[in-house]
């Protein structure tokens, strides 16, 4: 998205770029990009947390949707702990399940291991992290775990907030009257050649193009390229032509963009609801390591 946008998306980008940004009691935050993601400094996460210590991250995930910790040298175990101050921990179907991505023996812990003769690398596609299940993923928790020696390899983050607030009046009145199927072979046969063992299948789910968030109560835009296979109140023809606009204005709108550096013993935790993230495989034929916590709140997003 460029600035000669109409009026109403400029009026968007401001509101949303100019907000009063809030100071926090427990710790510090400095921001990654005007649209979001911030540093927070001051908390020690190899350490159980207080009560509004996580009361406060809790303020600070939704006013800033990317949360970026540097220099906590964790281990699987305090890794989780953290993970769980933020909902029920996520079992991820492909951690213990599948060939194609490394098993860490734990079904809490996702564990990669991208290098030169990866055939496709975690998270390649801008995406919600399984956005197929009947409750998605609200909070990942990513620590890599070997980074390329040369560099590269960010994490690129897009505000779905601001997305859906970008988009013209007529087109957010009619997203909101729509749904969305997410299918996990849409994205995990397709992107990474997984079949699910015998006897099982992967998670198929209808949420809303268009759900209200329940910390912020904010309208967000909830379709993304890796899961979300059609519209069903619209024809194929139909449905593929929004999801396409949909997906283009996601991942062409730098200004709704963050992009994560990152260093060793840095943990990134983002609200999976209202972003997307895209993991930029710029260092072939390096390695790149990591392991994903995710934690899930009891209940599917909600039409705005």
């Amino acid at each position: 998205m460029s600035l000669s946008q109409d009026i109403n998306q400029k009026h968007a980008i401001e509101r949303w770029n100019t907000r009063q940004r809030p100071t926090y009691r427990h710790f510090t935050t400095t921001p990654v990009a005007p649209s979001l993601a911030a540093e927070v400094h001051g908390l020690d996460l190899t350490q159980a947390l207080s009560p509004a210590q996580v009361d406060e991250l809790k303020q600070a995930i939704a006013d800033n949707l990317v949360l970026v910790f540097r220099k906590q040298k964790l281990t699987q175990s305090q890794h989780k702990r953290f993970a769980a101050y933020f909902g029920k921990l996520h079992q991820h179907k492909l951690a213990t399940d599948n060939s194609q991505t490394e098993r860490s023996g734990d079904p809490e812990v996702l564990a990669w291991k991208t290098g030169a003769h990866s055939k496709f690398t975690a998270g390649e596609a801008w995406h919600h992290d399984v956005s197929c299940d009947s409750e998605p993923i609200w909070g990942s928790f990513l620590r890599v775990t070997r980074n390329p020696e040369v560099g590269g390899g960010d994490t690129a983050f897009a505000n779905m907030h601001l997305a859906y607030e970008t988009l013209s009046d007529p087109l957010k009145d009619f997203l909101r009257t729509l749904t969305a199927i997410h299918d996990g072979a849409h994205a995990w046969t397709r992107g990474y050649g997984a079949k699910p063992q015998p006897g099982q299948s992967f998670p198929v789910s209808e949420h809303p193009v268009v759900a209200r968030h329940p910390l912020s109560g904010r309208p967000f835009l909830y379709v993304n390229s890796g899961f979300t296979s059609h519209i069903p109140q619209l024809s194929r023809t139909e449905s593929d032509a929004l999801l396409q606009t949909l997906f283009r204005h996601i991942e062409q709108s730098q200004i709704l963009q963050a992009r994560v550096r990152w260093e060793d013993d840095t943990l990134v935790f983002w609200d999976n609801w209202a972003t997307q993230h895209h993991a930029v495989w710029d260092y072939f034929p390096y390695e790149r390591w990591g392991e994903r916590v995710s934690s899930t709140i009891g209940q599917a997003p909600q039409a705005a």
